[in-house]
């Protein structure tokens, strides 16, 4: 029997510079904008029994926000794809 690599979608062409720094900034935007959705749905408040105390609510906005980054880079909710559409119109104009 032979196992075999699943097929993925070919990545995407490499983006000019301009367009690389445009797509990151609509990426950071979304996944700010994601981790704060989390953040008002209860994600990464500590708990009243067995928590961790004062470092668990010191650092749990870290891992909320490295969370959100990872939705984003997994495809996100398509934020970013739409800011990113909208700046590069704005820019060609």
């Amino acid at each position: 029997m032979q196992i075999s690599a699943p097929s993925h979608a070919p990545p995407p062409p490499p983006l000019p510079d301009k367009d690389r720094a445009l797509r990151d900034a609509a990426q950071d935007l979304e996944a700010t904008f994601l981790a704060e959705m989390l953040k008002s749905a209860g994600l990464g408040q500590s708990r009243n029994s067995f928590g961790g105390g004062a470092g668990e609510d010191q650092f749990g906005s870290f891992l909320v926000l490295e969370q959100s980054r990872q939705l984003v880079r997994a495809g996100g909710i398509g934020l970013s794809e739409a800011l990113f559409d909208a700046l590069k119109e704005r820019e060609n104009e």
